[in-house]
């Protein structure tokens, strides 16, 4: 007999998530189907599982059932209908703009974005005749400077919110509002967020995106990305581009997503509550001249983003008196905080998005898009706060007066 299914809390369903509907064994832990291909029970039944008239799996890079689980939850996380993933975060993100645009197309974008995402839109996808117009933060959440860049060429907006790595909050109902009016989807990139904190889908957008590589894994193990939307938008993006270009997820690394998505809530609690005691405390700091934290009353997005952030997860960046300079002494000195890029790991990174993660940019790119010389960027990892404090105390009492 089947057990009556509930309405879980958002935490419960983290850490159930979707019934293990694709074995037929009692595992606690869905198993890992590490296998390239699936055998048929006949000549027939090969032919149905082609044309879809029989259930069953062909090929891994088309469907594979430990990627399934992993794509089901997320799509119950985010709202969506469904879900494809992708090897990687860039993946999800190139498979959704060549399915949804082709040569004589245009899409609008804000220039804040990852370093990867900025320079596939501004470099790669010119070379497939494919414009991308960019709007910068500041103007990003007037309805008419957007409304101003789309025409009947225009096939997707795009966003990141909050953006990487200013943390400019993006107004996503006011987006999803100007594609509904146009007709074309509104692609949010919820990577910062992660399902827990921030649902577009319900705000109105039609695609999320994200780096599984982040929130969802937790651990700085794999590579992986993922998109959720209607079942029509990830047919359109699956048939159009993921299954004969062929990104797809491994399904280990699609076990280990699954792995840490169980603690994905209180991972984001620790965060984000980390993050905002380590954000004021730098705002008050006499070496700080600006501090990036959405969760700052100081913010200018700060309204928006309690809005449509449950918190404000665990990015910060903040620029120090005496620029790039002092920036680079603080990052050869931090001891706790290790230097490298990528984010949402157990422990605490820093890094300098212009000649790191964002290094695709010019410095006229950079200046557009707000990305300040002295920028660092943190991820705040797990940590105990008062050690991530006192070890860039430390650090900031090695620069000159």
């Amino acid at each position: 007999m089947s057990k009556k299914k509930h309405l879980y809390s958002e935490e419960t369903h983290i850490v159930h998530g979707i019934e293990h509907s694709h074995t037929t064994t009692m595992d606690l832990v869905p198993p890992i189907h590490m296998t390239s291909t699936f055998r048929f029970e006949d000549s027939d039944h090969g032919a149905g599982v082609f044309d879809g008239s029989a259930g069953g799996y062909v090929y891994t890079r088309i469907g594979n059932p430990t990627v399934d689980l992993f794509q089901e939850k997320l799509a119950l996380l985010e709202g969506g209908e469904a879900a494809v993933a992708t090897a990687s975060g860039m993946a999800a993100i190139a498979g959704t703009a060549m399915a949804l645009a082709g040569p004589g197309d245009n899409f609008v974008a804000c220039n804040a974005v990852y370093g990867g995402t900025f320079a596939l839109f501004n470099n790669h996808l010119r070379t497939y005749h494919m414009e991308p117009r960019f709007i910068a933060p500041c103007n990003a959440n007037t309805l008419g400077r957007v409304d101003a860049l789309i025409d009947r060429q225009t096939r997707f907006l795009f966003m990141e919110t909050p953006a990487n790595p200013t943390l400019d909050v993006i107004n996503i109902e006011l987006w999803a509002y100007l594609a509904d009016q146009h007709g074309i989807p509104l692609v949010v990139d919820n990577t910062f967020a992660s399902p827990y904190l921030q649902k577009p889908l319900a705000l109105g957008a039609e695609i999320v995106v994200h780096s599984a590589t982040k929130y969802l894994g937790g651990h700085g193990d794999i590579i992986g990305g993922i998109v959720v939307g209607g079942k029509k938008w990830i047919q359109q993006i699956k048939a159009d581009y993921m299954d004969h270009f062929g990104p797809s997820m491994s399904p280990f690394n699609a076990w280990l997503i699954l792995r840490g998505l169980k603690t994905l809530a209180i991972r984001m609690d620790r965060h984000s509550t980390t993050a905002l005691k380590v954000a004021s405390w730098l705002e008050k700091h006499p070496r700080i001249n600006r501090v990036y934290y959405p969760g700052l009353a100081s913010h200018p997005e700060h309204l928006l983003a309690k809005k449509q952030m449950k918190q404000f997860s665990g990015i910060l960046g903040f620029d120090l008196k005496g620029g790039l300079e002092a920036g680079k002494i603080v990052m050869d000195n931090v001891n706790l905080c290790t230097l490298a890029v990528s984010l949402g790991d157990c422990e605490t990174l820093i890094q300098h998005p212009a000649t790191m993660t964002h290094a695709t940019y010019s410095n006229e790119e950079l200046k557009a898009a707000g990305i300040s010389p002295g920028l660092v960027r943190i991820s705040i990892g797990l940590e105990h706060p008062d050690d991530i404090m006192n070890d860039l105390e430390t650090a900031f009492s090695l620069i000159g007066p």
